[in-house]
């Protein structure tokens, strides 16, 4: 079998590794082809070019960067039609990864006219559940199939025209930390009988330059009334300088835990009473360890108005989603300040329970328990690749 997998971002090239292993324990010989990076590389990816340059897929950061990747969509478009795969599996990144699959499907290339047999299968499902719904409808005319990780959105790509399999997220599959590994780092940062705040701001620099003085005057808050309180931050890669200096003046001084110190950060989350963190997918990783948490966000005016508009659901946050639910308080635009943000946390650290049935329902309905998402979302894979022989 042969398979041309594109991933733009880390987040897709952990999701392409764990698919790359599952369609190698179910295919005896499967070649891989495509752009991937360090994680699809060690799973036998050869990547067309470095991934880090579909990385800069921002809004401000595209404009210089505009030629080199339309040069860059054409040239990978092209080797996907010259190397006639049996499946051309596109993971998220879809400013790059669709206008890829568009140009195979319409045989865009100028003397190679066979692309259009080859079946397109995108991982990650466009979020139009939550806004911009007219999205399905457009991928479904170069996307065959689609595998997704939340349980509700196999009836809106469905219904758009894709077939499409809930696959599990990968949340699920990822290591929890144990009871004495988070005791040991309370022990080892000598946090005593007081309340411990998991701080998470963001990984991104806007984010967190957005967000660091409204969580810290918030935590300054809930410390006048839990004067022992200490605050872990597990620090994203890349913004650790800016981190650093934000949080310097914080009421509370937080233990920063660097990007390259995962069991730390584990240890982090497991140990914590409490989670003060930026909407994403931090939500389900907290949910992962039974940390109660309060979600707060803002963005800039002009998305704030824009995006307010066109969102579709009451609630940003997955953990509420996924379970139907609506314990997670979260504060989001103009409702994102300490005064708001700062009894919501004295409110979980009061009743640490309230959140616990909706954690642990998300995470079975994530798949928690069950077959590997990258073994399902292989046989998905096998099973799309198998109806498009049949027609």
């Amino acid at each position: 079998m042969k398979v041309f997998m594109i991933a733009g971002e880390p987040s897709g090239d952990r999701l392409g590794a764990a698919l790359m292993a599952g369609l190698k324990t179910l295919v005896d010989q499967v070649e891989f082809l495509g752009i991937g990076g360090t994680e699809m590389q060690a799973q036998g990816l050869r990547s067309q070019f470095p991934m880090s340059e579909l990385s800069i897929m921002g809004i401000a950061e595209v404009a210089p960067k505009y030629f080199h990747l339309k040069r860059r969509i054409r040239e990978t478009a092209q080797a996907v039609i010259e190397a006639n795969p049996d499946v051309l599996i596109t993971i998220d990144s879809p400013d790059f990864c669709l206008r890829v699959a568009r140009i195979v499907k319409e045989d865009e290339v100028e003397g190679l006219t066979f692309g259009r047999d080859i079946p397109t299968v995108h991982y990650v499902a466009p979020s139009v559940w939550a806004w911009r719904p007219k999205r399905a409808e457009k991928m479904a005319q170069w996307i065959d199939h689609v595998l997704a990780l939340l349980p509700f959105e196999p009836p809106y790509m469905e219904a758009a025209g894709m077939s499409c399999d809930f696959v599990g997220h990968p949340v699920v599959a990822d290591p929890i930390a144990t009871k004495a590994e988070a005791q040991a780092f309370r022990d080892h940062h000598q946090i005593g009988t007081g309340p411990l705040v998991l701080a998470l701001p963001g990984s991104r620099k806007g984010e967190v330059t957005r967000l660091a003085d409204r969580f810290g005057e918030a935590l300054g808050r809930v410390a006048r009334a839990h004067p022992e309180m200490s605050v872990a931050l597990p620090v994203a890669q890349g913004v650790e300088a800016l981190v650093r200096d934000l949080t310097a003046n914080w009421p509370v001084k937080p233990i920063l835990i660097p990007a390259d110190q995962p069991e730390q950060k584990r240890a982090a989350f497991r140990a914590a009473d409490v989670a003060l963190a930026a909407s994403g997918t931090v939500s389900l990783e907290l949910a992962a360890a039974a940390t109660p948490m309060v979600i707060a966000y803002d963005m800039n005016w002009l998305s704030r108005v824009l995006i307010g508009r066109l969102l579709r659901v009451d609630t940003v946050t997955l953990v509420n989603l996924v379970s139907d639910t609506r314990t997670v308080p979260e504060f989001l635009g103009a409702e994102c300040t300490p005064d708001r943000i700062a009894p919501a946390l004295l409110a979980k650290l009061a009743d640490p329970t309230a959140q616990k049935e909706a954690m642990a329902l998300t995470m079975d309905r994530l798949g928690r328990g069950g077959e590997a998402p990258g073994l399902r979302a292989a046989r998905s894979v096998l099973n799309a690749v198998a109806r498009a022989r049949t027609t």
